[in-house]
């Protein structure tokens, strides 16, 4: 079990560490290439880094703590739909393209400067800030049994996903300034609890 943990809390530091603002400050000095293939390099390693903490995670003996099931699973089903909700609401706000980094590599491929992410208010932005956080954590204790094996994973995760909503805040209020206070003001963290806005 120490051995998961390690290798989450690991993989969960270089997930910030290479996106953290320093290095995008340097990337954004050395321009080019650099500049516009980060992004895509970035969803591409976190994608492949975490395939065998998974596939050890799931070759470990496992005791189920506590499973969906009876009534429970209308609590379950809740958690899936309001997470596909948040899923689905951010990939209409959201410009897929320039999350996973492929157009800041189309871009830098042609010569174009990088484009500023428009900050937006709407759709499901009226009622939370950071809607894929919000669905990955519900998702996260939404799916499959607890097990002593995975409670550690759920753990480390979600608490990840707080300390890396947290710390995006920071660089939003940073970049965007009072306008982002004065939406923060307006609209809940994580959980869309003060209604339509």
């Amino acid at each position: 079990m120490t051995t998961l943990a390690l290798l989450w809390i690991t993989w969960c530091l270089l997930h910030s560490l290479l996106i953290c603002e320093r290095l995008n400050r340097w990337l954004r000095q050395r321009g080019g290439p650099w500049q516009g293939g980060h992004r895509l390099a970035y969803v591409l390693f976190s994608i492949l880094s975490l395939l065998p903490i998974l596939w050890y995670q799931f070759t470990l003996p496992q005791e189920t703590l506590f499973a969906w099931h009876g009534p429970w699973r209308i609590v379950q089903a809740l958690l899936l739909a309001y997470a596909l909700v948040m899923f689905a609401g951010g990939k209409r706000v959201y410009a897929m393209d320039s999350f996973l980094g492929i157009r800041q590599w189309r871009d830098s491929r042609r010569g174009r400067p990088p484009e500023d992410i428009p900050f937006r208010t709407d759709g499901i932005l009226r009622w939370v800030r950071h809607p894929w956080y919000s669905g990955g954590l519900a998702l996260l204790w939404a799916v499959g049994p607890v097990t002593d094996v995975t409670l550690v994973s759920r753990a480390i995760l979600s608490l990840y996903l707080v300390i890396g909503t947290l710390l995006e805040e920071r660089k939003l209020r940073h970049r965007i300034g009072p306008a982002y206070a004065d939406y923060c003001r307006r609209v809940p963290m994580l959980f869309p609890w003060k209604g339509w806005r």
